[in-house]
């Protein structure tokens, strides 16, 4: 239902929180959500927005199924507080958020209205969560620079991690000089999580040059399971059911993360209505530069995209069949030590351990083969006929028929080339 009347004003402007992901599926709204809802358990006025896409995935995952959208707003069908909904423990929910964007495409004065309102709202909450786009879309880009803190939302899953860094890659590489925090989720305890965090911050101080916050994990479990398909999210349990208990501490890691952040001074939509104003060839002081994409972060996007596809047809083997070998093609025209590299860190990234024993041995015995024909092919040359050492051919078989039987072959050779002549 529509929240026709929100609760008292605040004078302040509210903590901002933008959970993302490098790429879709690792649970970052269900995080979002569970960690809004509990902090409105604890009398926190909190404003989910629900930027990951026009279908309003938060939504549903409470069983809510909004008639409208930001697009709506931006339609001019409706004002902003006609479409918020009110969740349990009065948590206010903003669907399809991630049309902001399109208000990017409009001129500054035309989009002033919806951001002024955008700007209004958000002043009456304690905290404003951002569900973002997964992956390195521009409109995802922009609600983590617009938050005050980015929540990195990873697994154990390699796939996960390496999707991680090139997010957090593209986001330094544009220009943001905060801090990500990263949260691993699914993991099997506290040492996995522990675990994969540290490999992700190895890998960012190394090629990065920046270290990364350690915000905690969220277990797997299946109560959180059960939970998405139920439309309950855990955060509804009792304080002492064992996940519901996990995202009070998550809450709390969170506040003491936020302590040692100074607030921002302008907001979200103040972030938006910045960016709508810029001009081409105008240089601004952001957290995130409007430059022009480089070729390595167009091929980034490029990847997202096509995860994006996937994801949705999962089940076209063809499809994946035909992308893979343009793109093995693509990678192969210049065989070098770095597309080595390249082709060895994918090997690695395979998930063996899922493939059942049948598969797995027919895949090792593929890659052998393999493995023997390119050495077959760089180490035994073209065979050919010396004519310069042993003459013509004619003359050679008939000195062969000439010589005794108990004769080998090697000292047959060593007299035709005057080799024993010269060692006597």
């Amino acid at each position: 239902m529509s929240a026709k009347e929100s609760r008292v004003h605040k004078v302040s402007s509210p903590r901002t929180i933008a959970v993302t992901g490098g790429k879709g599926g690792v649970g970052k709204t269900s995080i979002a959500l569970n960690l809004a809802l509990t902090l409105a358990r604890h009398q926190k006025r909190v404003l989910l927005l629900d930027g990951d896409t026009d279908l309003a995935n938060v939504s549903i995952m409470l069983g809510l199924y909004p008639e409208r959208t930001l697009a709506n707003v931006i339609a001019g069908e409706c004002r902003l507080e006609d479409i918020l909904l009110e969740a349990d423990y009065g948590l206010h929910i903003l669907p399809g958020a991630s049309g902001v964007q399109e208000c990017m495409d409009m001129e500054p004065e035309e989009s002033f209205g919806i951001l002024r309102a955008l700007s209004i709202l958000e002043r009456r909450y304690d905290y404003v969560i951002t569900d973002t786009a997964a992956g390195l879309q521009p409109a995802g880009m922009h609600m983590i620079a617009a938050a005050e803190l980015a929540c990195v939302v990873v697994t154990p899953d390699p796939a996960s991690l390496t999707d991680a860094f090139s997010l957090i890659k593209v986001l330094k590489r544009r220009g943001y000089r905060r801090t990500p925090s990263v949260l691993i989720n699914m993991a099997q305890g506290a040492s996995q999580a522990r675990s994969v965090f540290q490999r992700l911050d190895s890998a960012a101080r190394r090629h990065l040059q920046c270290s990364l916050h350690y915000m905690g994990g969220v277990w797997r479990d299946e109560t959180l399971r059960q939970s998405v398909l139920n439309q309950k999210p855990v955060a509804l349990l009792p304080e002492s059911d064992p996940s519901c208990r996990q995202f009070l501490t998550l809450a709390d890691m969170l506040d003491v993360r936020l302590s040692q952040l100074p607030p921002r001074k302008a907001g979200i939509a103040a972030y938006w209505h910045s960016v709508s104003k810029r001009q081409p060839g105008r240089t601004h002081k952001t957290d995130v530069a409007p430059a022009v994409a480089s070729p390595r972060e167009r091929c980034l996007q490029a990847v997202g995209e096509l995860e994006s596809v996937f994801e949705q047809t999962t089940e076209s083997a063809l499809l994946r069949y035909d992308v893979f070998i343009r793109l093995f093609a693509l990678l192969g025209r210049t065989p070098d030590n770095d597309t080595i590299e390249i082709i060895q860190t994918g090997l690695g990234a395979i998930a063996w351990e899922s493939l059942n024993p049948e598969l797995r041995e027919h895949l090792a015995a593929h890659l052998r083969h393999l493995a023997d024909e390119i050495s077959l092919q760089t180490v035994l040359p073209e065979p050919f006929y010396d004519r310069i050492r042993f003459g013509d051919q004619k003359k050679l078989i008939r000195a062969l028929k000439e010589q005794p039987s108990d004769v080998s072959l090697s000292q047959l050779l060593r007299s035709l080339t005057g080799i024993e002549n010269n060692d006597r």
